[in-house]
């Protein structure tokens, strides 16, 4: 993988008609979205784009995508280092209307005026990536031990007899025993 940094600004459908090839990382941190998402925004993600058109004519950004991040464990909410990865297939539009013909299979990848910002498509492809709920292994996770101790606390509780209180409404039904007779 070239360590050459991914153009930011392109003209897609001048790069799909020549079917050109794109390779190169982004950095981390210059991604402002994710970075947010991110227990340290250190690093890059590598890319790769080929550009071309599809059978129908369609003009097309085949990408792959790959990055170890450091999330936050939502168990401990500490680090949680992982690999995101991404393969995805978009269709070229200029408006809504194309987005909405395109076939499932391909996202929709809007430009404005022919030009389009790499770096943005990249970045909405990480959030994408990214675990609704990331979490450690349990037997990796630091929290993993006071887990265990509530559960065993709760098997511990659950398991005594329930104690038996007093109905508060039986004060009324004695009262209207004591009616009817």
């Amino acid at each position: 993988m070239s360590n050459t940094e991914l153009p930011r600004l392109v003209d897609p459908s001048k790069l799909a008609e020549q079917s050109v090839s794109l390779e190169g990382v982004v950095p981390l941190r210059s991604l402002t979205r994710f970075a947010e998402v991110l227990h340290d925004p250190e690093g890059e993600v590598s890319v790769v784009l080929q550009f071309g058109r599809d059978p129908e004519k369609r003009r097309i950004i085949e990408g792959r995508l790959n990055t170890s991040v450091v999330l936050e464990c939502q168990r401990c909410m500490s680090a949680l280092r992982t690999t995101l990865s991404s393969d995805f297939v978009l269709g070229l539009v200029i408006s809504d209307d194309q987005a909405r013909q395109l076939p499932r299979e391909y996202e929709p990848f809007l430009m404005k005026d022919f030009e389009a910002d790499l770096w943005q498509m990249v970045e909405d492809e990480l959030l994408l990536a990214v675990p609704p709920f990331p979490l450690h292994e349990r037997e990796e996770c630091p929290a993993s031990e006071a887990l265990e101790e509530f559960e065993r606390t709760d098997e511990v509780v659950g398991s005594e007899e329930p104690e038996k209180r007093e109905n508060p409404f039986s004060v009324l039904a004695e009262l209207k025993k004591k009616d009817q007779h």
